[in-house]
């Protein structure tokens, strides 16, 4: 049983936000009921099938149940007012005043049950000039300074993250929160309205080293020059690999394990200040020496030196990484209809209340009938 074992949850949302979220608790052992529309919400559409269940929606949804309601009808809004009496979370994530258009605000839900945890995700916050647009994830990285972090140094350009960064943050710091909130109620007895931005997720994400300058009101610096520090990709004669250091003792180190022990010493170099101070120059160095060596031979060096390294692995070598096998990082799952599903294990491993993914992502509708049963519907 996991640390959420009889917790029950209503995911409302859609896309990946709300639905990650969600499905963490699911696998943390909580039982959540994914609530969609009739024609299922997006994710289910987007991308290649394997029964009837696409990738994305498989991970964002393992663990669930689901039912399918049409909201804007007398008995669907009847379904969810019953279900909500015997919820302990709801998470939904339409844009801001959606929920209240269609008669399920908080405080109307609250009169239903008083100690019930009303989660609203929304891309902005819930007022101001950008609160009632739609948004996806790269809106997100435009207004959070994502993309301008990510700007190719050499020319300026933004550029996005290659993946939802902005949906996955939003979606733990909400877990984060409603594992909060549980916790606050079980002190208190009451339930309380979380509310959460993508836009407030990624800009807390980022503060404390993207947004350094910003920190001192009085002190206000451009931190873009020394972000290029962690642009640590460097070519060996056989791959690409990342190595750095951060400490004198782990700089020290390293310049043994190019053989460049002048570079010890520098002026320009001596100290953590002086390194990213000066991060161009460093970088270049490092590159030009660190092309001289075969990867095996480079790490092992920089290995013997306790300098962090690593070879930078594409996805085709993943599930073979002696560290990914010996963590069991990737799950393999049998699902009856799916055959193996591999999934990336829960993070947090619980000694005693173990999380697991305790079934495959739900069909349309699929538990339904045993969800109105429960509830006596």
């Amino acid at each position: 049983m996991g640390p959420f074992n009889d917790v029950k949850v209503l995911d409302l949302t859609s896309m990946v936000s709300g639905p990650v979220a969600a499905m963490m608790l699911a696998d943390q052992g909580a039982d959540v009921v994914k609530v969609e529309p009739l024609h299922g919400e997006q994710m289910r559409h987007i991308g290649p099938k394997v029964n009837e269940i696409t990738p994305a929606f498989f991970s964002c949804n393992r663990g669930k149940r689901s039912i399918s309601l049409d909201l804007k009808s007398e008995e669907g809004r009847a379904v969810l007012m019953k279900l909500v009496e015997s919820a302990d979370v709801l998470i939904q994530n339409f844009r801001p005043g959606a929920m209240e258009r269609m008669g399920f605000s908080e405080p109307i839900l609250r009169e239903r049950n008083s100690r019930l945890i009303y989660v609203s995700i929304s891309g902005f916050g819930e007022e101001g000039p950008y609160a009632h647009k739609r948004v996806y994830d790269p809106v997100i990285q435009a207004l959070s300074c994502a993309a301008d972090i990510q700007a190719d140094r050499a020319t300026g350009r933004p550029q996005m993250f290659r993946i939802i960064a902005a949906d996955k943050v939003t979606a733990l710091t909400a877990a984060q929160a409603i594992s909060a909130a549980l916790y606050a109620r079980e002190r208190t007895g009451e339930g309380q309205h979380i509310r959460l931005s993508m836009l407030d997720a990624m800009l807390s994400f980022f503060w404390p080293e993207a947004m350094a300058g910003l920190t001192f009101a009085e002190k206000e610096f451009d931190v873009t020059p020394y972000q290029g520090a962690m642009d640590l990709v460097f070519e060996t004669q056989d791959r690409f690999i990342t190595a750095g250091a951060i400490s004198d003792s782990e700089w020290a180190g390293l310049c043994r394990a190019i053989q460049r022990e002048d570079l010890i010493e520098h002026p320009h170099f001596k100290d953590a200040t002086d390194r990213i101070t000066h991060n161009t120059e460093r970088k270049a160095i490092m590159a030009e020496e660190i092309k001289k060596w075969a990867s095996d031979e480079i790490l092992a060096r920089f290995d013997a030196e306790q300098v962090p390294c690593a070879p930078i692995i594409d996805r085709s070598e993943l599930l073979d990484h002696e560290q990914v096998k010996t963590n069991h990082s990737v799950e393999r799952l049998q699902f009856e209809g799916f055959g193996e599903v591999r999934q990336a294990r829960h993070p947090a491993q619980f000694d005693r209340t173990p999380a697991a993914v305790s079934r495959p992502a739900p069909q349309l509708g699929e538990h339904g009938r045993d969800i109105l049963a429960a509830a006596r519907l």
